[in-house]
């Protein structure tokens, strides 16, 4: 079999892969995509650019080959709302994941029993960027957009219908909030609980595992690439990341060090604790039997680009500025909830807000990016242990190209953290799944042996060890003020 091309379709970047049959990456593309924002937390893409990004970049890689690739493998970002009619044409913006719009509403939702009601029914917790706020508040808002739509769909099933002419919703990205991950099936209580039952028609009931969809005539103008070359539409970026990074037993965990924090574990049980917080997902994975238990924080790079920004620094001093500050960042602590939607796992709390202390005219610019970093490390912790690793645990995402922030996240995890060779994991993930779809599976012994690890420091474990338990105390006592 020859090469795949697997295609990230991140919210920012958009990024096409060629794997061989050994799992080497042999060429790549990216394109940006644009995040249109306006006031009230608005966040919005535009689809046919996104499809633009996405034809170009196939374009670009496939030229680079010597014949055509065995498949398109399809992931990407999930959540959101990409709302389409019956020709599968935006109806409306495609509002993003990051969206916060629907903040107030969730928020009511939370202080009314709605979001535990859900969880109890579904395991998934709400966040303003999913489907139920999203669509409830458009019912409010925009009636008549629901009306023209057909699909209430994600990003990768948008993109998959305009290069095949067909729905085909993974279901992975069917899970939040409404999907039964044991069944595959919506949970038609979730939906009455949402208020939003009456629209259960627009949703996409998800793909069989190892669905194979083939380019139309219209794809194949579009990417240049044979009419009926085999496409595969998802698993979305999280559980495609996983499996590219060889999360592979039960109790393995990943890390996605990204825009936001993505913590995931394996698990062969997707049983609802109804004591648990209401946060996170299960999600179906390709393999019956086995779900990831995701945690997906809202904070991450973005938040470590914004500390640096405040200090007038560049991405390319992170190091610099890390070794300048040493652990426990001179006593400076930060919460790290920049986000306008505030948190999604291991809790909600859409009024979450960032904020540091500690800070005296002794402390430098590197204190301060080191006391964001450190509060990401401590976040990925909490959301790890919601999540339930037990076992090994990899990291992806470009936060891992910083060496010093892969230490401390070690240091404060207190494990071993194995950092895959190849970047563009989302990508290799989509593709792993395509080969097994098209019956033939890949070598794993093969694919993820290309890796490095992190070792953490024992010298830093009671520091780190105290900070987290502070970390934890802070953010319970900020919830209280962010209720109020």
């Amino acid at each position: 079999m020859t090469e795949i091309i697997g295609v990230d379709i991140g919210t920012s970047v958009t990024k096409a892969v060629a794997f061989d049959h050994a799992g080497r990456p042999l060429h790549a593309a990216s394109r940006r995509s644009t995040l249109l924002r306006q006031p009230g937390g608005v966040v919005e893409q535009d689809l046919d650019e996104v499809l633009r990004s996405v034809t170009e970049v196939v374009r670009e890689v496939a030229a680079a080959l010597p014949q055509p690739p065995a498949a398109l493998a399809l992931t990407g970002q999930g959540d959101g709302l990409w709302l389409r009619d019956t020709e599968g044409r935006a109806a409306r913006p495609m509002i993003s994941w990051m969206d916060g719009r629907a903040a107030d509403l969730v928020a009511g939702w939370q202080q009314d029993g709605t979001v535990e009601r859900v969880y109890g029914r579904t395991g998934s917790g709400m966040f303003p960027g999913c489907h139920a706020p999203l669509l409830a508040w458009l019912r409010a808002h925009e009636p008549r957009t629901l009306e023209r739509a057909a699909v209430a769909g994600y990003c990768v099933d948008a993109i998959a219908q305009q290069l095949t002419g067909t729905v085909a919703l993974d279901a992975s990205d069917a899970t939040l909030p409404f999907l039964d991950a044991r069944t595959r099936r919506y949970s038609t209580d979730a939906l009455e609980a949402c208020g939003v039952a009456d629209l259960a028609p627009l949703l996409p009931e998800p793909a069989e595992p190892g669905t194979v969809l083939g380019l139309d005539a219209r794809g194949a103008e579009l990417t240049g690439l044979p009419e009926g070359l085999p496409v595969t539409s998802g698993p979305y970026d999280l559980p495609a990341c996983a499996i590219g990074s060889g999360v592979r037993e039960v109790g393995d965990g990943l890390l996605t060090v990204g825009t936001t924090l993505a913590c995931q574990v394996l698990t062969d049980s997707a049983d609802v604790d109804p004591g648990a917080e209401p946060a996170g997902m299960w999600l179906c994975t390709p393999d019956t039997g086995r779900w990831l238990r995701a945690m997906p924080a809202m904070v991450g790079t973005a938040g470590i680009e914004w500390a640096l920004g405040v200090v007038g620094a560049e991405t390319s001093e992170l190091e610099s500025l890390l070794r300048s500050s040493p652990p426990g960042a001179g006593g400076v602590r930060a919460l790290p909830f920049l986000s306008e939607a505030g948190e999604r796992a291991p809790f909600v709390e859409p009024g979450a807000r960032a904020r540091f202390e500690g800070m005296s005219l002794a402390h430098g610019r590197g204190d301060l990016v080191r006391a964001m970093c450190e509060a990401v490390g401590y976040a990925a912790r909490h959301c790890l242990e919601a999540a339930g690793l037990s076992a090994t645990l990899a990291a992806c995402g470009g936060g891992t190209r910083s060496t010093g922030w892969m230490q401390t996240f070690a240091d404060i995890l207190g494990r071993e953290v194995r950092v895959p060779g190849e970047t563009e994991v989302g990508a290799k993930g989509a593709a792993i799944v395509a080969r097994a779809a098209l019956g033939d599976p890949v070598d794993e012994s093969v694919w993820y042996a290309d890796h490095r690890t992190v070792v953490p420091d024992p010298a830093n474990r009671g520091r780190y060890e105290r900070g987290y338990v502070d970390y934890r105390t802070e953010v319970e006592s900020a919830r209280v003020r962010w209720h109020a």
